[in-house]
């Protein structure tokens, strides 16, 4: 632009001094362009050209959908696209950005090609604000301005704060006004300030100009008194404990004290008739006071109250402080101004409450949204009758709404913003800063009779404009203020403004940096703004840096904040690093217990689209191998659904094909349907069938736009189809649970069956005898001991070994008399079995019946050598020689229980 400028100049230079020559020689800014403001005509006019063009294009849809099915509007579509590329990439070539935008042939070429296009939007504003600024006179080499404490004060060149002056004279600076080693004023109040994560409940305990009275709980000062246990508790929380103790709640303990009168609260016939506007007097002829003691506030009062109306506004303060504090009050009337130092009167400004809730006296607030917010918090203070020159400016549609435009429209004067963000802590109050307060509600009642009157005019003279900007002021004094409240879900609502994509270790790191910025601000009373800034907040989440010092390098300038707690701040973002690395979207899923959705690489695909993928590749899935996980909303159900191994969801796939004589489903089909596969069916049939024209009239084609018209019947019967689909879900979701149910009183009643048998079991061996133990009571009862002690109750009979086992097994045979034979070694092992063929089972028979072939351990003998007669014969014991323990006959167990062999 300076270029343009200096083009201009000696353009004229030429033509004052070569009038007579030809208008050739001229030098042109462009070729076919003689100064600046042709080339921007030329190109505002092409721009609306092309804006035109554009708009006479087919739509997007079915129209476009059409014309592009035609060869020759397809080749001028991809030419002009062609064409416009390069054109695009000219431009960001030119500016020394990215320009490869035709060369992406990949899937993801859309998505980095919009990426570049929005880089490179960013460098040319970018360049172009400098720029601006530059032939504005803003030096944008120098520091940035910073709050106090951060640098040392230096003289700002700006635009906002430069002073507007004529072209002969030079433009004026100013410095910039900030309080400097500023004792804390929250020091010095009587009342301490409650940044506890509680309600607010309202400071009134005083309610004039009452028609309803004000609850007990209000007016009874001595609660916290009687409380002496609650001290270190939040009030509202203590209040909440003691309402428990005693059992008596309030109601209206968090509601608005005045709204009884402010929903009864009507508009007089005088304040909507057309006014006569009542010039106001110059502001050096009017008084102004400024009012730091009790007896000054109690006289402002007295006066304020014989008033019809009267124009306040607010100061505050938000950055050395978690909830914020007014700092400063200003009040005019017709005749007067006073400033209120609300530092020095906090706990008195109740005072006030006698004149702000009078419905017989206008209060002119101009933006009073957070006016009424403030002086709730802070003193207790309730407005009725409120006008709002805010809402009056909107309602008339005005070019802008804001104070300084209602004074350079109404009053001609020029506001000077420039101590509009100063720290208006600072006391004393410097001149400059004292006469910007004043200018803010001196012309404010003269601005609120013009509205009127041109609120009246603008409706031809009928109230119902007026009225309506009386019931939205009358809505802005029923606000209510709320204390902000952390939850472990608050950082969320952050993210969401700022736009940021996180993985899950930086979403981690932005938890855990906003639970400590809230915590530590609360403590300290400091702004979240002071004590870490969002954007380094943001840059921390985003770099994860590994060391303290990093964490002090993503902060320019550094928070004297963060500076002192750096190790700490470390080990939260080390915290940060040790989640798992995962993508936002699908870690946000897992939370909520849906399953991941894997997004396939092909960017546009379908079940219906093979064209850039070949079947093998494609996934082969049946029903069956997709087992689905609901979506949970606590994680006992979850629990739940895990225990029932026996209930299996499957996935319901689609066929990914669009058959022409596929037979349609009945209605006894479509009704037996359940609701998730109705879902499925309403998906597949979202893709719509190229054949449809062709298919029988047996289905009639109902439109989507009718589907969604109340009118129609179509509608109604989908809405009924609706409700019938959630009341199927119902019904089954309650025999799925009453099914669970029976299932856990049938398993808990087989256990109980269970441990019955079990028990008893036991209960009947404990009553057995054993065999031996028989055997011994009936020993002690003839009177002769047994021979063998190793035989004793309880021992185990030793195991045979294989051989004998099958001796043992063979049947025996009549012996021959023949010579005698050796009797054979036992092995030489550690544990010699006993030989069981070698004796006499016989002693133990009946003599009548015949020998058992069958092995009977109740038959052995208990001698451990086997006694033979001298030619080799087994000698035949006498009944005096047999074993006493046992009488002589059949032996039951032997012969009613076949022995299995061994």
């Amino acid at each position: 632009m300076a270029s343009s400028k200096s083009n201009d100049s000696t353009n004229s230079g030429l033509q004052d001094s070569n009038a007579g020559n030809n208008d050739e020689e001229k030098e042109e800014l462009c070729p076919g362009f003689k100064d600046v403001d042709a080339f921007v005509k030329y190109g505002l006019g092409a721009v609306l050209s092309a804006t035109k063009a554009s708009a006479g294009l087919p739509q997007a849809g079915d129209e476009y959908d059409f014309y592009r099915s035609f060869p020759g509007f397809q080749e001028f579509c991809e030419s002009q696209g062609d064409k416009l590329l390069h054109c695009m990439s000219q431009i960001m070539r030119h500016h020394g950005c990215r320009s490869h935008i035709r060369d992406q042939s990949k899937l993801t070429g859309l998505e980095e090609r919009f990426d570049l296009v929005v880089d490179s939007n960013d460098v040319i504003l970018e360049r172009a604000g400098i720029l601006l600024d530059e032939a504005d006179g803003v030096n944008r080499s120098q520091q940035p301005v910073m709050p106090a404490g951060f640098q040392p004060p230096k003289i700002v060149v700006s635009s906002w704060n430069r002073k507007g002056s004529g072209s002969s004279s030079r433009a004026e600076t100013f410095r910039l006004l900030h309080a400097k080693n500023v004792a804390r004023p929250q020091l010095k109040f009587k009342e301490k300030v409650d940044n506890s994560n509680a309600p607010f409940i309202p400071k009134i305990f005083i309610k004039p100009n009452a028609i309803k009275p004000l609850p007990s709980y209000f007016t009874n000062k001595q609660i916290q008194k009687e409380r002496p246990e609650d001290v270190d508790v939040p009030a509202a929380l203590a209040d909440f404990i003691h309402q428990q103790r005693t059992q008596k709640p309030v109601e209206d303990m968090f509601a608005h004290p005045y709204q009884y009168e402010l929903d009864h609260l009507t508009t007089p016939e005088s304040l909507l008739s057309k006014p006569e506007p009542q010039m106001y007097t110059p502001i050096t002829e009017t008084k102004c006071s400024f009012i730091d003691t009790l007896e000054d506030l109690v006289a402002l009062n007295e006066k304020l109250c014989r008033l019809s109306e009267f124009a306040v506004d607010l100061e505050h303060h938000s950055y050395r402080s978690f909830l914020g504090i007014t700092s400063l009050m200003q009040i005019s009337t017709r005749d007067e101004d006073f400033i209120v130092d609300t530092l020095q009167l906090r706990g008195e400004m109740y005072i006030l409450n006698e004149a702000f809730t009078d419905p017989s006296i206008v209060k002119v607030f101009h933006g009073s949204d957070s006016d009424i917010d403030w002086l709730q918090r802070d003193f207790g203070v309730y407005v009725v009758n409120l006008f709002d020159t805010h809402q009056a400016s909107r309602a008339l549609n005005m070019a802008r709404h804001s104070l300084d435009h209602l004074l350079k429209h109404f009053c001609n004067v020029d506001s000077d913003k420039r101590y509009q963000l100063a720290d208006w802590r600072i006391r004393p109050l410097p001149d400059e800063m004292f006469q910007y307060a004043r200018t803010d509600t001196h012309y404010l009642l003269y601005i609120y009779d013009c509205v009127r009157a041109q609120l009246l005019d603008f409706n031809h003279g009928q109230p119902g404009l007026l009225q309506s900007v009386w019931n939205k002021s009358k809505d802005i004094s029923l606000k209510r203020y709320l204390k902000p409240i952390y939850t472990e879900e608050s950082y969320l609502e952050l993210q969401r403004k700022q736009k940021k994509l996180f993985n899950t270790q930086q979403l981690t790191a932005f938890r855990l940096l906003f639970a400590w910025r809230n915590k530590l601000a609360r403590q300290e009373d400091e702004s979240t703004g002071y004590v870490l800034p969002t954007h380094m907040m943001i840059k921390i989440s985003e770099e994860l840096p590994k060391e303290p010092q990093g964490i002090i390098a993503c902060c320019n300038p550094v928070p004297p904040v963060v500076r002192q707690q750096s190790n700490e701040l470390h080990l939260l973002v080390q915290q940060a690093r040790e989640m798992p690395l995962l993508k936002a979207e699908i870690a946000a899923q897992k939370s909520k217990g849906l399953t991941t959705i894997k997004k396939p690489e092909v960017t546009l695909f379908g079940p219906h689209d093979t064209s850039r993928v070949s079947e093998s590749d494609l996934p082969q899935f049946s029903p069956n191998e997709l087992p689905v996980k609901k979506g949970m909303l606590f994680s006992e159900d979850e629990h739940q659904m895990d225990d029932d191994d026996d209930q299996r969801t499957c996935g319901l796939m689609a066929s990914a094909k669009i058959t022409l004589f596929e037979e349609l489903e009945t209605k006894k089909d479509q009704e037996s349907l359940s609701a998730p596969h109705m879902k499925a069916r309403r998906i597949i049939e979202s893709f719509e069938n190229p054949f449809r024209m062709y298919l029988p009239t047996s289905d009639v084609h109902i439109s989507k736009n009718a589907k969604f018209d109340p009118s129609s019947k179509i509608f109604e019967i989908s809405k009924r189809w609706k409700l019938q689909s959630m009341e199927q879900q119902q019904k089954e979701l309650e025999a799925k649970k009453k099914a669970k149910q029976e299932g856990k009183e049938q398993a808990k009643k087989a256990n109980e069956e269970r441990n019955k048998e079990k028990q008893s079991y036991q209960e009947s061996l404990a009553n057995v005898i054993t065999i031996r133990q028989q055997a011994a009571e009936s020993g002690k009862s003839v009177g002769k001991k047994r021979e063998r002690v190793a035989s004793l109750v309880g021992e185990s009979t030793p195991r045979p070994t294989k051989k004998l086992m099958k001796s043992a097994e063979k049947p025996e045979k009549p012996e021959k008399p023949e010579k005698p034979e050796k009797p054979e070694k036992p092995p030489q092992d550690v544990f010699t079995p006993f030989d069981y063929t070698q004796s006499d089972l016989k002693v133990f028979a009946d003599p009548k019946s015949k020998d058992n072939t069958q092995f009977d351990p109740n038959r052995q003998s208990h001698d451990g050598k086997k006694k033979r007669g001298p030619k080799g014969q087994k000698s035949n014991f006498a009944a005096g020689n047999r074993s006493m323990s046992y009488l002589t006959g059949r032996s039951d167990r032997g012969f009613r229980h076949n022995w299995p062999k061994r």
